[in-house]
């Protein structure tokens, strides 16, 4: 009797700071380096039969997913130009997927909530806009947890790595620095010490090969103990989205793309399968 053997498909992860609200899609100059890289990156890897976004701007008790087949977009900011309310991301929903993930976080030991009524906020459409214009590959939507547990939120990665998928690119929109007040503060020496010393150690924590990955998570658990971790993330909201991805990748990084965003250094960082 012949017996097939069912090989799994690793995903594509990558985790992206998606820079200022709607502001890298009017053209914004602090945004021009954030808008390249997202370019660069999308134009190195295949195209994706689909794409998971874990946004930070999406909380719930439990690891929530945009389960519609034809989303509408949220505009989810405020006192910015006209221009930023009529933005278009017709990007087609993936019922089916949404119903896989959450068999993925049950198996896991999680509880998972389909949401048919929610639609993608500006963490997914934003960077996805700048990625692939054509809006042409299905997407889905999930939640961060709104206890912001470092630890759940790598185990929650670990759940999405189960997905069996040719192609399929699941994406952290974050922002390695997210201090919204230094973003209107004058730079100064010391501020960009710290920003830089934060990207240093978060660079070091995803890119070493000299770490286990026992070390590796322990560090991103405890980001906290990082150099200056709360002067760049007072909330650790858009930082979260990274451990996500690492729970799916669960490995050193293949790639990081350094950029200026408003002043400030971010970083986005790639596994490649």
């Amino acid at each position: 009797m012949n017996t097939s053997t069912i090989q799994s498909v690793s995903p594509t992860v990558l985790f992206l700071s998606h820079g200022g609200g709607p502001l890298p899609l009017l053209g914004d100059a602090g945004h021009s380096e954030m808008v390249a890289s997202l370019q660069t990156i999308a134009q190195q890897l295949a195209k994706p039969t689909a794409i998971v976004v874990i946004s930070a701007h999406w909380e719930a008790a439990v690891p929530s997913i945009v389960a519609a087949a034809k989303p509408d977009l949220i505009y989810d900011y405020y006192g910015f130009p006209e221009p930023a309310y009529d933005i278009q991301y017709p990007a087609a929903g993936n019922p089916h997927l949404a119903e896989q993930i959450a068999s993925c976080l049950y198996k896991r030991g999680m509880t998972a909530e389909l949401d048919v009524n929610r639609g993608f906020d500006h963490g997914m459409y934003v960077p996805l806009k700048i990625m692939y214009p054509d809006a042409d590959i299905p997407c889905v939507q999930l939640s961060l947890l709104k206890n912001l547990d470092p630890a759940q939120h790598i185990k929650y990665g670990t759940a999405l790595a189960d997905l069996n998928q040719e192609n399929l690119l699941v994406i952290g929109s974050g922002f390695s620095f997210h201090n919204m007040q230094a973003f209107f503060a004058p730079s100064t020496s010391q501020s960009q010490a710290m920003n830089n010393a934060f990207e240093a150690w978060l660079h070091e924590t995803c890119h070493s090969h000299e770490l286990s990955e026992a070390d590796r998570a322990q560090r991103l658990i405890n980001w906290t103990t990082a150099p200056h971790a709360r002067y760049c993330h007072p909330r650790e909201e858009h930082l979260l989205p990274l451990h996500v991805c690492y729970g799916v990748a669960q490995r050193a990084c293949s790639e990081i793309f350094e950029m200026t965003i408003l002043g400030k250094q971010a970083s986005a960082i790639l596994w490649c399968r």
